[in-house]
């Protein structure tokens, strides 16, 4: 990796931590100065338009979702469960972290065409890799017709995700993950699926938080 990637890395992770609790995408690059320590100059040229600070944000998020998807897609073997868990997670990492929820401003095809070339397609390509592995989870599990459950069940995360951070949500709530997985697997149109128990959930919230544990030791 380039020096130049890994200040756009760094940049990212500084955009990341100040967007942490906020309900709207209020960053500007020149907020980067002082959070980051890096010259506006270095900055801008990172980041040509505020465009390119959101969708290079977006970009950090979706290929951090495609990394758990495939460490999750080896270690469930049922993709039922699979792709309860991979959102689970996502929704436990939202609450625990009180990360900025991408979804609120991404996709978006105006936003995209304020952005450089770069970013635009660099984001265009991971999405449509989330997509890929998204719907081929759910036709691991069983194609129901009569409805496009893809976009059913991205329409219900999404709006999952943004309503999180209502302040009523704790990350170690069990009910929390064991109502949300309720509800995918109605919308997957499996409700004759049986969704994990919650001690199931309780050992997998006790798992996560060991993880935390160690990583921070």
């Amino acid at each position: 990796m380039s020096s130049w990637e890994q200040r756009t890395d760094y940049l990212v992770e500084v955009a990341q931590r100040c967007l942490r609790g906020h309900q709207s995408f209020d960053l500007y690059r020149s907020h980067l100065v002082a959070a980051s320590q890096i010259s506006k100059g270095t900055i801008y040229n990172h980041f040509t338009t505020e465009a390119d600070l959101v969708v290079a944000v977006a970009c950090a998020q979706y290929q951090d979702w495609l990394i758990s998807a495939k460490q999750d897609r080896q270690q469930y073997s049922d993709p039922f469960e699979c792709y309860l868990f991979h959102h689970c997670q996502r929704l436990h990492d939202v609450l625990a972290h009180k990360r900025f929820v991408i979804e609120r401003v991404m996709p978006n095809q105006e936003l995209l065409l304020q952005a450089s070339e770069v970013y635009r397609h660099r984001f265009s390509d991971l999405l449509d890799q989330y997509k890929k592995w998204n719907k081929n989870i759910i036709l691991s599990v069983g194609d129901r017709p009569g409805f496009d459950r893809y976009e059913l069940l991205k329409n219900y995360i999404r709006g999952t995700m943004i309503n999180s951070d209502d302040g009523s949500k704790q990350c170690d709530d069990v009910q929390t993950y064991y109502q949300f997985s309720y509800a995918m697997g109605q919308l997957m149109g499996h409700s004759d699926k049986r969704i994990p128990t919650k001690q199931k959930f309780t050992d997998w919230l006790l798992q996560l938080h060991g993880q935390a544990a160690t990583s921070a030791a």
